[in-house]
């Protein structure tokens, strides 16, 4: 298992079409993908899950994966997140 936080920085948060961004990079990989914003862990690839995170600009979300590729899947997770989810 490895995990990482990052500041979700675009305006708008995890509305719809970022939260869509996020859901179609974690399938990609075979581990399992979370999130955990507060006391409220999210699987990083369910849309409806993302967006009942209710993430917002300016959160601070910890991503834990676990599986074969954890690692390769937190990178990418941290990297669309950072690259501003499309936005």
């Amino acid at each position: 298992m490895v995990s990482e936080k990052v500041v979700v920085r675009n305006l708008t948060g995890l509305h719809l079409r970022p939260a869509g961004i996020l859901c179609n990079r974690a399938i990609l990989f075979k581990s399992r993908i979370q999130f955990r914003i507060g006391n409220t862990v999210a699987n990083a690839k369910s849309v409806l899950s993302v967006l009942g995170a209710c993430v917002k600009s300016g959160d601070e979300i910890e991503f834990i994966c676990e599986g074969e590729d954890e690692k390769e899947a937190l990178d990418s997770m941290i990297e669309v997140v950072k690259s501003g989810l499309g936005e």
